[in-house]
């Protein structure tokens, strides 16, 4: 508590900082998944996380990671930034085709949905809120199909049918530059490299900037999630805030989901804080996990080309390089 008495506000502000710049990654990245998917999302946001952060940080900590271990790993998460987006472009090239050769009527509707000639759904029917998708529509089609993509299209709240692929990735590149900055926040809060704190006044533990970190991003999302729920973007029906405390459907996920990301910031922080935070960006392999989230609970890339698939494949393998090289760069922080 007595870091809190002491005048320490410029450190607080840097922590506070990293906490809205994540907030507003987090929510970025949650469109993001509609457009591009959860595979590739994950890769190129979190490779722009070490291409970005971890160079800001290597700096920041006066250099105390083994540079040519450490640059060699940022360069291998640029090239998979590089088949990320190769990924992406592949694969909506295929959801594509399997469009135009489907024996159903589909095309991509004006407003960036879709239309089934004839067996479109009733525009009238009660809407789920949460999914996006009429009450009827509740049919199981194999993944990978043209149907499935309908179906999922149809169920998801954001619409992304019919938009511009560079759309989706633009959203992916703004999300991995918010996630770039939170830990170099977090950085200056507890090291104070740039020198803004009178003489004498002590430096924040990373305890105490965790804290203000995590009630600046809470303040923000609780206040973003308001705006959006009556200002909605890319298709999403309009809500209320009552409508939201009223409906609790999956919202278990979404608290596990804070809870886990909470903890795991918290981790990545004392990691920093003891190796060199360059060498804590190593948790960035978490699109590692969430790739085969997508591909086995999700159907992402099911019955996509062999062009999609040998780029997937590059992708993941780089992208474990780059973890490993990371990690084998950690350095040791002097307490001098």
């Amino acid at each position: 508590m007595n870091f809190m008495m002491k005048d320490n506000w410029p450190s607080v502000m840097f922590a506070m900082a990293g906490g809205v710049v994540l907030s507003v990654g987090n929510l970025s990245t949650q469109y993001a998944w509609a457009y591009v998917g959860l595979s590739v999302t994950e890769v190129i946001s979190s490779s722009m996380v070490v291409v970005i952060g971890t160079t800001l940080n290597y700096f920041l900590d006066n250099r105390i990671n083994r540079a040519e271990i450490l640059f060699t790993g940022v360069a291998c998460f640029l090239v998979a930034v590089i088949l990320g987006s190769a990924v992406h472009a592949s694969n909506a090239a295929d959801n594509e085709k399997k469009l135009s050769e489907s024996t159903n009527t589909y095309k991509l509707g004006t407003d960036g949905g879709t239309e089934r000639g004839k067996q479109v759904i009733d525009k009238d029917a009660p809407k789920d809120m949460e999914n996006g998708a009429s009450a009827e529509c509740d049919t199981k089609a194999e993944a990978g199909t043209a149907e499935y993509l309908i179906e999922l299209e149809e169920r998801r709240s954001i619409k992304v049918f019919g938009s511009s692929t560079f759309i989706g990735l633009g959203i992916v590149f703004f999300s991995g530059v918010c996630f770039s900055l939170f830990s170099p926040a977090i950085n200056l809060a507890t090291n104070d490299q740039w020198h803004t704190l009178k003489d004498g006044v002590p430096h924040l533990v990373v305890y105490t900037a965790f804290f203000y970190f995590s009630i600046s991003c809470f303040v923000v999302g609780i206040g973003l999630n308001i705006l959006f729920l009556y200002r909605p973007m890319a298709g999403v029906p309009k809500s209320s805030f009552k409508a939201y405390l009223n409906d609790w459907e999956g919202r278990q996920w979404a608290l596990l989901a804070g809870f886990l990301c909470g903890f795991g910031n918290g981790f990545q922080f004392m990691g920093g804080q003891a190796a060199g935070y360059a060498a804590a960006d190593a948790v960035q392999a978490l699109p590692l996990v969430s790739t085969f989230w997508g591909i086995l609970l999700f159907g992402e890339y099911r019955k996509s080309s062999k062009k999609t698939y040998t780029l997937l494949v590059f992708m993941l393998l780089m992208f474990i390089a780059a973890v490993a090289t990371l990690m084998a760069s950690a350095g040791h922080r002097s307490t001098k």
